[in-house]
């Protein structure tokens, strides 16, 4: 990464700021941290932006496809659109980690907000010119989904450039909040859109979002971090192979396993709401905003909570994935719609919680010259059951009852819950010796 010639300028501006976050907050209290650092409130906002178009795209144009734009295998059609949307995460995972190990994290963040934006603002002109093809439609969701796939993880391991140690979990807190509120605004606004303004509405509204995100990290300030203490400064920095990343940190690694294989039954929900609400609950873009708004909220307060879970993560994480699969089986028993919106705000709590403990956890863990390469192969890792998930929930909805499909969901989560709960803590540092697979 290319050094700025602001950095220590900017080190300065944010330990200022620290310094007068603690003191107005007399003494222990101190100002939120998206108000005592400008930078990262800047580059938060547009993440929140991004993501939100992003979300408000991809609901939208679900809902289109099943109310208005098919008419047969409505359930393949959307599940085939959602699996275009998570593919580049997965296939260039080694692309992003090079370009965000390579490029000033600043410039490729702004370049994919930029990007993004000019991609939904041709594909607003184009609807409002005249019919859309199906086949453009799919096209501009995975050319938005590739922009995502370079703003996440670069934005991830922007983290220690923009705020101290102290402040690392607060700010994952935040980042990983902008998945709820994505999913709560994206999911309020995309089906209502789409209702009353269509897909040149939507991809407008987007554009708008994305170029906003862009302007907004143009204007912060990134400053140099220091590479870990006891590095080798002779080795080059991000030489190192994503599949070696991995190898050495086999507690991770199988972190990521058990997560991996809950997305195959968590992430179907997106395909299964638009279903569900035409099917069994006769609902329109009202409904859908509502049941979306409610995973949404759920996600959002468990992002802010995720930390008073008690517990090591991983014992905290197995029982709100057990939790998880109560929410999300119980629509496929109780067809009511209050039913079901508070079984997915308590399902949503349940993912924002298990995902801050777990990416803080990862920020100590992982090294700082790993980092990039990390957290892209961590959303490759991780997307990699998205594809698969959509397809399959999307073809079974053409043949199952969307009730049917709810409760293949809770009961596939068990199995990952249990891995979780009987996996070991990497051992301590050599001392006295403790029994076999002993724990802290």
């Amino acid at each position: 990464m290319t050094a700025s010639p602001v950095a220590e300028t900017t080190k300065t501006e944010t330990e200022t700021e620290a310094k007068t976050g603690t003191e107005t907050g007399g003494g222990s209290r101190r100002a939120p941290l998206i108000l005592r650092n400008r930078a990262f409130a800047a580059v938060w906002l547009g993440q929140v932006l991004t993501q939100a178009a992003v979300r408000m795209f991809q609901v939208g144009v679900c809902w289109w496809i099943v109310a208005h734009a098919v008419d047969d295998a409505r359930g393949l059609a959307s599940g085939l659109f959602m699996a275009a949307c998570t593919l580049p995460a997965v296939a260039l995972a080694p692309v992003v980690a090079a370009a965000v190990a390579r490029f000033a994290h600043r410039s490729v963040l702004r370049t994919a907000a930029a990007l993004a934006g000019g991609t939904a603002g041709a594909l607003a002109l184009w609807a409002y010119g005249g019919d859309l093809p199906l086949a453009t439609v799919y096209a501009a969701g995975l050319a938005l989904a590739t922009c995502q796939a370079f703003f996440d993880p670069c934005l991830t391991t922007s983290v220690p450039e923009l705020v101290d140690d102290a402040d690392i979990e607060t700010a994952t807190g935040f980042e990983l909040s902008t998945q709820s509120l994505a999913g709560l605004g994206g999911a309020l606004l995309g089906a209502l859109t789409v209702d009353r303004a269509g897909v040149a509405g939507l991809a407008a509204g987007c554009a708008a979002a994305y170029l906003g995100a862009a302007l907004l990290v143009a204007s912060a300030r990134f400053r140099t971090v220091a590479p870990d203490a006891g590095a080798d400064a002779s080795a080059p920095p991000g030489r190192r192979t994503l599949r070696r990343i991995l190898g050495e940190l086999p507690y991770v690694r199988r972190i990521l396993i058990c997560f991996t294989a809950a997305n195959l039954f968590t992430t179907a929900v997106f395909v299964v709401i638009p279903l569900y609400t035409r099917s069994v609950l006769a609902g329109g873009g009202g409904t859908v905003a509502l049941l979306e708004a409610s995973l949404g909220t759920g996600a959002l307060v468990g992002a802010f909570t995720g930390t008073r879970v008690p517990g090591r993560p991983t014992v905290a994480g197995a029982y709100c994935l057990g939790l998880m699969a109560l929410a999300l089986a119980l629509p496929g028993l109780v067809a009511h719609r209050p039913v079901i919106a508070g079984c997915l705000a308590v399902a949503g709590w349940c993912a924002g919680a298990v995902s801050v403990r777990f990416v803080a956890l990862f920020q100590r863990l992982v090294p700082a010259a790993d980092k990039p390469g990390f957290f892209a192969v961590m959303q490759a890792v991780l997307g990699a059951s998205l594809p698969v998930a959509s397809l399959v929930f999307g073809f079974a909805g053409d043949f199952l009852s969307p009730r049917t499909l709810c409760l293949v969901q809770g009961v596939g989560l068990v199995p990952a819950a249990c891995a979780l709960a009987l996996l070991r803590s990497p051992a301590p540092a050599p001392a006295a010796a403790e029994p076999a697979g002993g724990e802290r």
